[in-house]
């Protein structure tokens, strides 16, 4: 990628989105920061004022279509055109299968699978008049592995996967490239506050690393993906950013 390339990032103004947003600015890009909370957004602005013109906020809900379709065409009339997409908003719930209502589980896909092919596909059409773009799903190993309690937001991230697949064989022609990116325990603020001592040990247990991931390395990967020189041939995969969760078996004492 150039100097010149505009990178959207869902999610981008805590976590791993705002690592990411980080990332790509560090690589002399430019980036939109999109979120849905406003005091996020503000504490980021703050946080990124010596980036100047290189970074724009924007305030959107990626589960409100007609929202997501007038930021889209907006944000490229003010800020120039998108060539890089990362779709790493979303929400989760830790519940037991049948303690999960219909409400709660819709909420999830909505947000997490619907939200992220309407901002795909309003961006993807753009692209496709460039002749050139790459996406990037964050995605999760909840989408991979059964783990507990991640019914709905398991198979959500198990939709993401397949719609990475998918949009990376419909769009390879039109020169875009739909690659997605499953972290496994990462040591995000929000993760810090929930994540109880039994619950990092149960992780810990499961991971040959023997540790939480850092969102600096899933903003690494991220921006390799986005990155045409560097992984111009990588498209309709899921890389997994987990530390050997999803390639473990028996792993000893």
């Amino acid at each position: 990628m150039s100097t010149q390339e505009t990178v959207f990032v869902t999610g981008g103004a805590s976590g791993i989105g705002l690592a990411i947003v980080e990332a790509v600015l560090e690589n002399g890009w430019r980036a939109m920061v999109v979120d849905r909370d406003e005091r996020s957004l503000a504490q980021c602005r703050e946080a990124l004022k010596a980036s100047g013109e290189l970074v724009r906020f924007v305030q959107l809900d990626i589960a409100d279509e007609a929202a997501v379709v007038q930021a889209v065409e907006r944000c490229e009339a003010e800020f120039g055109p998108i060539t890089g997409l990362v779709n790493s908003a979303g929400i989760a719930r830790d519940q037991f299968c049948l303690d999960t209502g219909a409400n709660d589980f819709r909420r999830i896909l909505d947000v997490n699978v619907v939200g992220s092919f309407v901002v795909s596909r309003e961006i993807a059409k753009r692209m496709r008049e460039r002749g050139r773009g790459s996406i990037v799903n964050i995605a999760s190993v909840s989408g991979i592995r059964g783990n507990v309690g991640r019914v709905a937001y398991g198979a959500s991230k198990g939709a993401v996967i397949m719609m990475t697949q998918v949009m990376a064989v419909e769009l390879a022609e039109s020169g875009i490239r739909v690659n997605a990116v499953a972290p496994g325990p990462i040591e995000t603020p929000l993760v810090k506050e929930v994540h109880t001592d039994e619950i990092r040990a149960e992780w810990l247990s499961r991971v040959p690393q023997k540790r939480y991931g850092k969102p600096s390395e899933i903003a690494s990967m991220a921006v390799f993906l986005l990155d045409h020189a560097k992984a111009g041939f990588v498209t309709g995969q899921t890389m997994c950013v987990d530390g050997g969760f999803t390639a473990a078996g028996l792993m000893g004492r």
